[in-house]
């Protein structure tokens, strides 16, 4: 009898903290995916207003996107106190002036040989 209750008891504890964990980390993942299809656009977007032909694949807009994304929140709603328009616009200059950096300090270096 007491190894039937520890069987059950050990099922019931799997089953409340291994599929919370398991929720937990597919959230994780799902946030993950949806940081990157938003840094994607605000990186795009960002490098869009940037002049000129940058050297960038897509990992590098999306982490010029999510940076700009992560900045330009901070900047609007906590400096400037804009809303989500605002914020948003805030990004994609954010993203566009982290573009505009690496590919000017890109560009002034010398070629290989």
């Amino acid at each position: 009898m007491p190894i039937a209750l520890i069987a059950l008891i050990l099922i019931i504890l799997f089953f409340a903290f291994g599929l919370g964990i398991l929720g937990f980390t597919l959230h994780i993942l799902f946030v993950l995916f949806w940081y990157g299809i938003g840094g994607l656009i605000v990186g795009g977007l960002g490098r869009l207003f940037v002049p000129g032909k940058q050297d960038l694949g897509l990992v590098a807009t999306a982490l010029f996107g999510i940076a700009g994304s992560l900045v330009g929140g901070v900047v609007a709603r906590h400096w400037l106190g804009l809303g989500a328009v605002g914020e948003f616009l805030t990004a994609v200059a954010c993203a566009a002036i982290l573009v505009l950096i690496v590919s000017g300090t890109s560009s002034r270096l010398p070629a290989k040989s």
